[in-house]
């Protein structure tokens, strides 16, 4: 029988305004091995990893590390314990080189200064030990997002890392890419590390896990040896029912051009292209997807379509008026919603309510107010109740700030506000992105709904199955310019369009006008 490296037993935390987060929760690891947690978003997972690496500290129960109990007030401790942890968003510094990031803390000094040579020297010596190739002296800025993270693992193993937290590590990765990945965490493997992949794909939970940990409402559901789940019983334990993991979308029927992109470019402030030579069109009924590795210009793509950056050239047509120097709320009034990339800093006001958020985008009209001018309360009770209740958000009310929610039921509010006013064009920008496999569906179907109701869609996912499931036509964006145009995404492999988004291969010109001219 293996030797348990770490216990966590009966873990309970409960917060100052009462609210559960674990109950009873018992979690193991044994030294070598490769351990996935899955579960809902509010399940409790992000919770019990955050005591693990002392972020939080647990209101019951206790850890044990090697047989001997530890108290693991903060970070900095759980690093000298051992336990490193790559967030999913990463915690590096832009304009510091790769040395000068993974040194940070623990630089080296020569005299009094840091010796920057010899930063140099350790990265490269710890890049080629774990088979983590990097460009020690590449400003972080420079880089990749596959490069990023391979320097958020190395900066936790030069720490010591023996237990190693991955909160999410192939969320925005090429298939390509997340296969080089897991080549090196099985490395790290064999090296004797043990390893915790937090991750809401099955597929690659069953591919690179030896055990799997299963959350559901704060608790343990049971732990299994992957090789003896499939991805139905997984995501039956997960949501406690069974989930369709395949769309049957039918047909549709396409009507007139809704939004018009025309030889769209835009310069930054060091007059350099991040995009250029984009021309597109999303018509009636249509979900037009658009792929791509983050960092090849399509966030401020989206930015541009709906109205928070000027572009350099080129216009935008949104239901036959051209919106380029308009303001945001005049493009709203074309019939455009949005659901952004960050629902943090862009969707929701955190410690506003959900009713407030529900009615952000509608507060002058006469659906909530009286002649645009007063708020009626009863009408704003009743249309967040209603939102609240067919997107099933999980909260103790409609008065609940959205910011204590899950960030699954954080992301329901805002697609539920963006539905909820019939556009005629929504944008949604990674709509699923950290959010487990019951909310994605939830939100899935909803989508394919609008899509039925004559909605156009623009969606923008580095999700490669989301995109390829959902969209009835994908257009692939490097380096800010669309390379690769698919009539039909269910008839392309992810290995195909992985290759397109890495710039390995290109579609004509001929090709990639009837993106614009279908």
């Amino acid at each position: 029988m293996q030797q348990e490296l770490l216990v966590m037993n009966n873990i309970t935390k409960i917060y100052t305004d009462g609210v559960v987060a674990n109950r009873n929760v018992n979690f193991s690891l044994y030294e070598g091995e490769i351990h996935a947690v899955v579960g809902e978003n509010g399940a409790g997972k992000s919770t019990l990893m955050k005591m693990l690496f002392g972020i939080e500290q647990p209101s019951e129960g206790f850890i044990c590390l090697n047989g001997d109990k530890v108290v693991l007030h903060t970070p900095d401790e759980a690093i000298k314990k051992g336990i490193g942890m790559v967030h999913q968003h990463f915690m590096l510094v832009p304009s510091f080189t790769v040395a000068e990031n993974i040194i940070l803390g623990i630089e080296p000094h020569k005299g009094l200064s840091i010796d920057y040579k010899k930063a140099v020297q350790m990265t490269e010596e710890l890049s080629k030990k774990y088979n983590l190739s990097v460009n020690a002296e590449m400003r972080v800025e420079d880089l990749t997002v596959a490069m990023k993270q391979k320097v958020e693992i190395l900066k936790a193993l030069i720490r010591g890392a023996k237990i190693l937290i991955l909160d999410e590590p192939t969320a925005v990765l090429t298939p390509q890419e997340t296969d080089e990945l897991f080549v090196q965490l099985k490395k790290l493997k064999e090296e004797g590390h043990t390893i915790v992949f937090i991750s809401h794909k099955l597929k690659e939970v069953k591919a690179i896990s030896d055990r799997i940990t299963i959350m559901r409402s704060g608790k343990t559901e049971g732990v299994f040896y992957t090789k003896d789940v499939t991805e139905q019983q997984i995501s039956k334990l997960m949501v406690g029912r069974d989930i369709v993991l395949k769309y049957d979308k039918g047909d549709s029927q396409y009507g007139d051009a809704v939004l018009k992109v025309k030889n769209l470019a835009y310069k930054n402030y060091q007059d350099k292209y991040i995009f250029k030579n984009i021309n597109f069109s999303v018509r009636q009924g249509q979900i037009l997807g658009i792929a791509g590795v983050e960092g090849n210009g399509q966030t401020q793509l989206i930015k541009a379509i709906t109205g928070s950056m000027s572009v350099s050239d080129g216009a935008v047509e949104i239901n036959g008026t051209q919106i380029n120097k308009k303001s945001i709320k005049d493009i709203r009034n074309t019939g455009l919603s949005y659901v952004p990339e960050d629902r943090i800093t862009e969707g929701m006001a955190g410690d506003a309510s959900i009713a407030d958020n529900v009615i952000s985008n509608i507060y002058d009209k006469t659906e909530i107010s009286s002649k645009g001018i007063f708020l009626e309360n009863k009408k704003i009770t009743s249309l967040a109740s209603r939102l609240v209740e067919e997107f099933k958000v999980k909260c103790s009310g409609i008065g609940q700030k959205i910011g204590m929610l899950s960030g699954g039921n954080m992301q329901k509010v805002i697609v539920a506000r963006e539905c909820s006013t019939s556009p005629k064009l929504l944008i949604a920008e990674q709509p699923t992105r950290g959010v487990d496999i019951g909310a994605a569906h939830f939100i899935h179907e909803k989508l394919l709904e609008m899509r039925k109701n004559k909605t156009a869609i623009l969606l923008v996912s580095a999700d490669l199955n989301e995109v390829m499931e959902l969209s009835d036509s994908l257009i692939v964006m490097y380096e800010g310019e669309i390379v690769a145009y698919f009539e039909n995404p269910s008839k392309i492999t992810e290995e195909e369009l992985g290759l397109c988004m890495l710039g390995l291969k290109k579609h004509s010109e001929s090709e990639l006008r009837r993106a614009m001219y279908e």
